[in-house]
């Protein structure tokens, strides 16, 4: 939505340990069809120059694959479109403002730490809480240089467009919106305060999510990031979990054709029992976790 929404859903499932020699584990799947193999690719949908090149077993997998899938159908996006959109779902069009929307204690304290780094609050005064969300985190990663045309998304989209490949969305940008907008005011409440303090350490915090996502951290992409959107229920059930379910029925059906695929979608969608590789490992599909160098898989116990 990092494109402005899918950056909010970062998004494994336990891995049996392997010898070291085999390399470090990446935040990439293989599911194993009876004539084809589908990657899993979990991504970081705004990232910095800096972070290329991507590991190799990444390239590696869309080089094996046909078609690739992501949240959005990339190659046909209209941004013109979807800002519209955002405005439509996303501004306040009656006489309420974003403190009506959330109360003058949350406000107070939102405000009070939207100063703390520099972000005029004032501005936001239309914006429902999820915008206010989206627009505060998309603030705070240009200022440290991340930006949606260096992110995993634009990177395989430009490789695909290069070379003939199809790419095709699960969602479109009504679909995502919606979900966002269609959230309580609590769980938009949770969300825009999660992006607050996440905001004031933001690079550092983003240098963790790096280094996890670069090493195939489990434990980490689990424990911290998923656990913190797990927080609220509601959204957590409505952004990971929904999603993941329908997902998994139109990347089972993949398992089919004769085509390889790669998938990629935001890294906390592969994570714990509601991750894909979960999910799909419960309808006895062989799913595996790459390895970097070299691509040797670590099956999934």
């Amino acid at each position: 939505m990092t494109k402005p929404i899918a950056s909010l859903l970062l998004a494994l499932c336990s891995c049996a340990a392997v010898a070291a020699d085999l390399g470090h584990p990446v935040t990439l799947w293989m599911a194993e069809g009876l004539s084809n193999r589908v990657y899993l690719l979990g991504s970081i949908h705004l990232l910095r120059e800096q972070d290329h090149p991507l590991p190799s077993v990444i390239d590696d997998a869309y080089r094996d694959a046909e078609i690739l899938f992501m949240e959005l159908d990339m190659d046909d996006l209209d941004p013109v479109a979807a800002q519209a959109m955002i405005n439509m779902l996303g501004v306040i069009d009656d006489d309420r403002t974003l403190r009506d929307l959330l109360g003058e204690d949350v406000y107070a304290q939102a405000a009070e730490m939207a100063a703390a780094i520099d972000i005029p609050f004032d501005m936001l005064a239309k914006s429902e809480p999820w915008l206010a969300a989206i627009t505060i985190e998309q603030l705070a990663l240009a200022r440290v240089g991340f930006s949606p045309l260096h992110g995993i998304e634009m990177y395989m989209s430009a490789k695909a467009a290069q070379d003939g490949k199809t790419i095709h969305g699960f969602e479109s940008v009504d679909e995502q919106l919606r979900l966002l907008d269609e959230l309580s005011i609590d769980a938009q409440s949770t969300l825009l305060m999660q992006v607050l303090v996440t905001a004031s350490s933001i690079e550092s915090s983003m240098d963790a999510v790096i280094s996890a996502w670069r090493q195939g951290d489990v434990t980490y992409l689990n424990d911290v990031l998923l656990a913190e959107i797990a927080q609220d229920p509601d959204l957590y059930q409505t952004l990971i979990a929904d999603r993941n379910h329908r997902w998994t029925d139109r990347i089972a059906a993949l398992l089919d054709d004769r085509d390889d695929y790669l998938v990629v979608v935001g890294a906390l969608h592969l994570v714990g029992d509601d991750g894909i590789p979960e999910l799909l490992a419960k309808r006895g599909i062989r799913v595996s976790q790459m390895r970097e160098p070299g691509g040797s898989p670590v099956e999934n116990p």
